[in-house]
């Protein structure tokens, strides 16, 4: 019988540009699953203890917010970007639509 495992991304999301990518594909899908997922994914590729220290938060709690069934604060989501280099920017939504139809 083969023996197989669950599929992680995380072992092979290496590069910082990749996980970049993911996380600009979740916020810009605008789905909150998807984005916690993408952090989740990210976290772990980088070593969810260093990223939960850089945070402020423990270890188990961000194992906790980023989980299926985790309900991440603002605080902890702040952290989490801080801790992973990625800065949030606001642009309208017609600013990104237009940018869309450009190209």
């Amino acid at each position: 019988m083969t023996k197989t495992e669950p599929f992680d991304a995380a072992r092979y999301l290496e590069s910082e540009e990749g996980q970049r990518d993911l996380i600009a594909d979740a916020l810009e899908s605008g789905d909150p699953a998807y984005l916690k997922h993408a952090l989740n994914i990210v976290a772990r590729a980088r070593g969810m203890t260093a990223v939960a220290r850089d945070a402020g938060v423990a270890r188990e709690a961000l194992y906790r917010a980023l989980s299926e069934n985790g309900d991440p604060r603002l605080s902890t989501l702040m952290g989490v970007f801080k801790a992973l280099d990625v800065q949030l920017t606001a642009r309208t939504a017609d600013h990104v639509a237009g940018a869309r139809t450009s190209d």
